[in-house]
C-alpha cells in the first residue's frame, strides 16, 4: 500500500509539474500576443493621426484652389468682355485716335503742345508769389 501510494504522489507531482509548464507556455503565448496587440493598436493610432493631418491639409488646399479657380472664372469672364468690346470697330478706332493720334475722315486733328517753363524760371515765379 505504501508502495502505491509512493506511485500516486509520483503521478500527481509529475501531473503538477506538467501543468505548472503548460501554465507557463500559456502566460508566455499570452504576453507575446497582448505586446503585439498593443504594438498594432500604436500603429494604427499613428496611421490614424497621419490621415487626419493629411485631410486637414488636403481639405486647406481644396479650399485655396477652389478660391482661386473662381477668381480666375472672373478673370476669364472679364477678358471676354473686353475682347468683346476691344473688337468693335468704334473701339478700335477711339483707342486709333487717342494712342495713335489719328484723325477720323472730315476731321482736322490739332495737338497742343505745353511749353515747361525752365527750372530756374520757376524757381523765381515761387519767390514771388506766382503759380503756375
Amino acid at each position: 500500500m505504501k508502495k502505491k501510494n509512493i506511485e500516486d504522489n509520483n503521478l500527481v507531482d509529475k501531473a503538477r509539474k506538467k501543468n505548472k509548464k503548460n501554465r507557463h507556455h500559456t502566460q508566455f503565448y499570452y504576453s507575446f500576443l497582448t505586446i503585439i496587440l498593443l504594438v498594432c493598436l500604436v500603429q494604427m493610432s499613428f496611421s490614424a493621426l497621419l490621415n487626419i493631418t493629411k485631410i486637414v491639409a488636403y481639405q486647406r488646399k481644396l479650399s485655396t484652389l477652389e478660391s482661386k479657380q473662381i477668381a480666375a472664372e472672373a478673370r476669364n469672364a472679364e477678358l471676354k468682355k473686353d475682347i468683346k468690346n476691344f473688337s468693335t470697330t468704334a473701339t478700335m478706332e477711339s483707342i486709333a485716335r487717342n494712342n495713335l493720334k489719328m484723325a477720323g475722315k472730315d476731321e482736322v486733328l490739332v495737338i497742343v503742345n505745353k511749353q515747361e517753363i525752365p527750372k530756374s524760371d520757376k524757381d523765381k515765379h515761387k519767390k514771388h508769389g506766382f503759380k503756375k
